[in-house]
């Protein structure tokens, strides 16, 4: 996994819950990288389950609500960090529909070794999109957070509905529905 995505989870942890727990979560976490992040490096996905899972252990919140949460924040990072990549849509299902062939080519290019999962589009019309969002990792309730945030930065809403198409969430069903 990539190392921004543990930088800015740190970040958020920080931001949201004070540097104790940031602090806390590490030590009690058995991490070969120590902890030690940077946002190109590579890291094993299960320092980040282990991160995850203190977090939620330490502050009382279910993984999959926090990993919505960071899902959320990691929005605002990735745009902040890639404005140009944003600026290329005139509305939050442009971008979702160019997941596969423009973002995810994008992050390609900076992160060549990134693990990316995949969104396979169903149907898309004027005001919705259904796709398949695939990924060894199961880290759905991250892109529903993504999702959500897309929508906000383009100053709308939707309602967004998921289906587990495998007990793991390696393979979800997502259907976006844009608000009025």
């Amino acid at each position: 996994m990539k190392g921004i995505v543990f930088t800015e989870f740190l970040e958020m942890v920080e931001s949201k819950f004070g540097l104790e727990v940031a602090d806390s979560i590490i030590e009690n976490a058995d991490l070969p990288s120590d902890g030690i992040y940077t946002s190109v490096g590579t890291y094993d996905f299960n320092e980040m389950v282990s991160l995850i899972t203190n977090l939620s252990e330490e502050v009382g919140i279910p993984v999959d609500e926090l990993i919505y949460t960071f899902g959320l924040y990691l929005f605002n990072s990735l745009s902040k960090a890639h404005p140009e990549v944003i600026q290329s849509y005139k509305s939050p299902l442009g971008l979702l529909y160019s997941i596969e062939d423009h973002i995810h080519v994008h992050v390609k290019k900076l992160y060549p070794d990134a693990q990316l999962p995949t969104f396979k589009i169903l149907e898309k019309t004027d005001s919705s999109i259904s796709m398949i969002y695939s990924s060894s990792r199961g880290l759905y309730r991250l892109a529903h957070g993504l999702i959500e945030k897309t929508f906000e930065h383009f100053k709308g809403s939707a309602n967004i509905t998921y289906d587990l198409l495998k007990d793991d969430g390696t393979e979800v069903k997502f259907v976006v529905v844009q608000d009025g």
